[in-house]
C-alpha cells in the first residue's frame, strides 16, 4: 500500500470522527434544551391546570354542599319542632320536602355529581401532572449527564473545546425551601 493511501485513510477515519463527534454534541445540547423545554411546558400545564381544578372543585363542592346544608338544616329544624302537627313544624317540614326536591332534582340532573370524585379527580390529574414533571426533570438529567460526559472524555473533549460545547447543570431543588415541598392545597 501507498503511503499516501494509508494518510488519506487515517485522515478520513479521524474527519468521520470529528464530524459524528460534532453532530453528537449538536444531538445532545438539543435533546438538552428539548429537556428544559419539556420541564417548562409540564410546569406551565401546572400553573394552568391546578387553579383551574381547584376553582371547578370549590363551585361543584360549594354547590353540592349548600345543598345538603340546606337539608341538614331543613331537617334539624323539623326534628327540633317536636312531633306536633304545629305549623312551625309543618313549616320546618314542608322547608325540608323543598331541600330533598332540590336534592333529588340535582341527583336526577347530574347522577355521577359526587364531590369525592371531583377530589379523586383532582388528586388524579395532581399526581400526573407532577409525574410529568418529575420524568421531565429524569429526562432532562440524564441528557446533561451524557452531555457532560462527553465534553470531559478524551477525545471526545478536544472537539468541546475546540467548539465550545461546555458542561450545563442538572435540575436540582437547592432553591427555596418552598421548592422541596409538595405542592399543597387548601379548600
Amino acid at each position: 500500500m501507498d503511503a499516501s493511501l494509508i494518510i488519506l485513510i487515517v485522515i478520513g477515519v479521524v474527519g468521520l470522527w470529528f464530524v459524528a463527534t460534532y453532530n453528537g454534541f449538536i444531538r445532545l445540547k438539543q435533546r438538552t434544551e428539548e429537556a428544559e423545554s419539556d420541564i417548562e411546558v409540564q410546569q406551565k400545564r401546572r400553573y394552568d391546570l391546578i387553579p383551574n381544578l381547584l376553582e371547578a372543585v370549590k363551585g361543584y363542592a360549594a354547590h353540592e354542599k349548600g345543598v345538603f346544608e340546606k337539608v341538614t338544616e331543613a331537617r334539624t329544624r323539623a326534628m327540633a319542632t317536636g312531633g306536633t302537627q304545629s305549623k312551625e313544624h309543618q313549616a320546618a317540614e314542608n322547608m325540608l320536602s323543598g331541600a330533598l326536591k332540590t336534592l333529588f332534582a340535582v341527583s336526577e340532573n347530574y347522577p355521577d355529581l359526587k364531590a369525592n370524585q371531583n377530589f379523586l379527580e383532582l388528586q388524579r390529574e395532581l399526581t400526573d401532572t407532577e409525574d410529568k414533571i418529575q420524568a421531565a426533570r429524569r429526562f432532562h438529567n440524564s441528557v446533561v449527564m451524557e452531555l457532560n460526559t462527553k465534553v470531559e472524555s478524551f477525545p471526545s473533549n478536544l472537539v468541546a473545546n475546540m467548539f465550545g460545547f461546555t458542561k450545563r447543570e442538572f435540575f436540582d431543588l437547592d432553591g427555596t425551601p418552598e421548592q422541596k415541598e409538595p405542592v399543597k392545597i387548601k379548600f
